[in-house]
């Protein structure tokens, strides 16, 4: 039964339970994509479409099959036999039928859907979409989109394909979006700049989210497509001119005057690389300037970052003020106060680490040593610093590390502990070249592309199961050797299922091979850690994962920086961890069920001593798309490279929530601007949101009134670690 609209409330801001259709399991699950709202679901983009309408005859297909082609193929075929089933093994169903139009036969497989031969039948016409081989002298097509064909009621041609999760389909998800902008079309009003409109010669918005879900060409798709390229980095780039404008005001008296480091590079047991030191200089003229500094610093996990970040920081202090770097957990901030102890000791400046895990007395006494007359100059914490009693006098530099890990609430509430404070943010994710050009001018970068001298190239192997008789030799060896071992796990425990697909409808067909591929089960971090316990009683195996209590995450955490475990399996939890130089081989299980991002920032884990280090990719994956992932992987350990690819794969909305602009709720995945390559549009849509937040910074012209409408009904959302 759907929900009753609430009263007063836009149509685009109701409950999705109010359309027909979606009971409390459905919005269990649409709340898994970010859907809640009817708005959410209107702005549910296709990740893909199926051209279905470019139909081939069995003839065109044989001939492009024989030239190494595999599809996906579209053909109008007619039943010659009735479906038959059976079984050949346990959870493996086959159901065969073949099918003939004028120039030849085919033999269409079915995998695990017995139904099939209710809903086929003989002498009946069917359009078949999906992966097509040459076998045995004819075409086989295996588990295809099935469609019943008549002349007088023509399928769609192009037909939209949705991310999708367990407990939703592609076609309820198609036909719920066409339900939802029936409800809402009349709220579906423009929003981007009249002039903006003419100049890149694009189509309304309400037409424009029609032709997305339902376009009835190749040509009005991609018409649609380039409008919302250009919408939401337009979007993007107001909210970040908007959120940036304190940024913009004049530093007054956190205006540094003293910018001399040579003090601290002489208090550095190294030389700082070329990258580093350009990054230093970028930071210290920002402090030094006319107005509030507003940067990001990114670079590949071990790039060095933190002896960047204490830099600007002693500058801070050398200046007569405090600065702060909060980390997303206490093992992180205690290994940083630890490391800033150390550094600073020798230059009479006094760190403290204030945690949840602080105790009373000592907190007592840290709150004391950050007001006026106290001699702490640095604080490193978690989450405990932003509690209101902790009051930082004389505050001049906020640093967040690994900052994606913090809602946005709370990185405002950390920005907020002084009036005005110069903010640092990093992020092991390199940002894409092509999108750090428009985001220049509204939150500066710095990049360190450079390794310290001394690391050692990580090498990258791709094996699958039946590595693993060498691959726990492998550790054997490595353990000999006085050295430690990462094993990474999809899940924490057995009973975790990855979300499901569409396997009756097979809405992945272009993303998959023509023999369906049975998902290898997750590996669980428990189960795997007995497992290796098991087969390695020589080693002292520990696991640890994100369902652990922070007590117990961070003791076994430390055991493992101790050197008291030989192996540690974990899930991603540990993508941002402590350092452990003594780490050379990290193995990861199902590596095609991880983002690129991750893998990347796993990687980063290992290779942080001297001693040569291993990074190994273990799949069975037949899915070409997560071969290509894993492959890139594989062939670069440049963290820009990986960035653009993954850009391409994701979209540019995860790269500048990490810069410290907004992410919003819904409207903004950028999943659609991600194959944005043209400067063009990018410089334009830079420009329009420029020009938009300097005419009317306060958005409250009637001109601006839909555009104003839109940025305030995005919803603040904290992110949260996936473990």
């Amino acid at each position: 039964m759907a929900l009753t609209p609430i009263s007063g409330l836009p149509k685009l801001e109701q409950p999705v339970g109010v359309l027909k259709g979606v009971g409390p399991a459905k919005e269990t699950a649409l709340a898994k994509l970010g859907v809640e709202r009817i708005g959410d679901l209107v702005r549910l983009w296709p990740r893909a479409y199926q051209n279905r309408g470019d139909t081939k005859t069995l003839l065109e297909v044989a001939d492009r099959l024989r030239n190494g082609e595999t599809g996906p193929f579209s053909t109008v075929l007619t039943m010659s036999s009735e479906p038959q089933t059976r079984y050949i093994r346990r959870g493996m169903v086959i159901t065969k039928a073949r099918a003939f139009d004028e120039t030849g036969s085919a033999e269409i497989t079915w995998f695990n859907q017995p139904y099939i031969a209710q809903r086929v039948h003989t002498g009946e016409t069917y359009r078949f979409f999906g992966r097509f081989a040459w076998e045995y002298g004819r075409v086989q097509i295996n588990s295809p989109i099935t469609e019943a064909w008549r002349e007088d009621l023509p399928l769609p041609a192009i037909v939209p394909v949705y991310p999708v999760t367990q407990g939703l389909k592609q076609r309820f998800l198609a036909d719920l979006i066409a339900e939802a902008i029936r409800y809402a079309g009349d709220e579906l009003t423009e929003s981007l700049p009249t002039d903006a409109l003419e100049e890149m010669r694009l189509p309304s918005y309400g037409f424009t989210v029609r032709a997305i879900h339902r376009p009835a060409s190749v040509s009005e798709m991609e018409t649609a497509r380039q409008r919302l390229v250009f919408e939401e980095l337009y979007f993007m780039f107001l909210s970040m001119a908007l959120s940036g404008a304190a940024s913009r005001q004049a530093s007054g008296p956190l205006k540094l005057t003293d910018t001399d480091l040579s003090d601290f590079n002489a208090a550095l047991p190294f030389t700082l690389t070329g990258a580093q030191a350009r990054s230093i200089r970028e930071i210290v003229a920002d402090m030094a300037g006319e107005r509030l500094m507003n940067r990001i610093l990114t670079g590949d996990v071990g790039s060095g970052k933190t002896v960047v970040a204490a830099a600007a920081m002693y500058a801070a202090v050398k200046n007569g003020f405090r600065a702060v770097l909060m980390a997303p957990t206490e093992i992180l901030a205690a290994q940083h106060a630890e490391d800033l102890t150390k550094l600073f000791g020798a230059l009479g400046v006094k760190c403290a680490l204030l945690t949840g895990s602080t105790k009373k007395k000592d907190r007592t006494a840290i709150l004391d040593g950050l007001r006026d007359e106290g001699d702490i100059r640095i604080v490193v914490g978690t989450h405990a610093l932003l509690t209101v009693d902790v009051l930082i006098d004389r505050l001049g530099l906020a640093v967040i590390d690994e900052q994606h890990r913090f809602g946005v609430h709370q990185r405002a509430a950390l920005f907020e502990k002084a009036k005005n404070v110069h903010s640092l943010v990093m992020s092991a994710t390199p940002i894409p070249r092509t999108l750090t050009l428009a985001a220049y001018g509204m939150i500066d970068v710095s990049k360190i592309d450079e390794l310290p001298a001394g690391r050692q190239k990580i090498d990258t192997f791709i094996v699958n199961e039946s590595y693993r008789e060498r691959l726990n030799n492998f550790i054997r060896r490595q353990a000999a050797e006085g050295h430690q071992v990462y094993v990474v796990c999809p899940a924490v425990e057995e009973s975790e299922k990855a979300s499901d697909t569409d396997a009756d409808e097979m809405a992945d067909l272009p993303l998959v091979d023509a023999m369906p591929e049975e998902n290898a089960p997750m590996k669980s971090a428990v189960q795997h850690a007995d497992e290796l316990a098991a087969a390695l009683p020589e080693l002292n195996v520990g696991f640890v994962h994100g369902k652990l209590k922070s007590s117990e995450k961070d003791r076994v955490m430390t055991e493992f920086a101790a050197g008291h475990l030989d192996v540690l399996v974990s899930t991603t939890v540990i993508e941002v961890g402590v350092n452990v130089p003594n780490a050379t081989l990290m193995i990861v299980e199902n590596a095609e069920r991880f983002g690129l991002s991750q893998l990347h920032q796993l990687r980063g884990r290992v290779g942080r001593g001297t001693a040569k280090s291993y990074f190994i990719l273990v799949s069975d994956t037949k899915n070409p798309d997560a071969q290509d992932r894993l492959r890139a992987v594989k062939s670069t350990t440049d963290g820009f490279e990986i960035a653009e690819y993954d850009l391409e794969l994701r979209g540019p909305g995860d790269f500048f929530n990490e810069t410290g602009a907004i992410r919003q709720h819904g409207q903004m995945n950028f999943r659609l601007a991600a194959a944005c390559r043209d400067p063009h549009v990018i410089e334009r849509a830079s420009y329009y949101a420029r020009r938009t937040a300097e005419e009317d910074p306060g958005m409250t012209s009637p001109a601006n009134a839909p555009a104003a409408r839109r940025l305030a009904s995005f919803t603040w959302r904290t992110e949260k670690t996936q473990n």
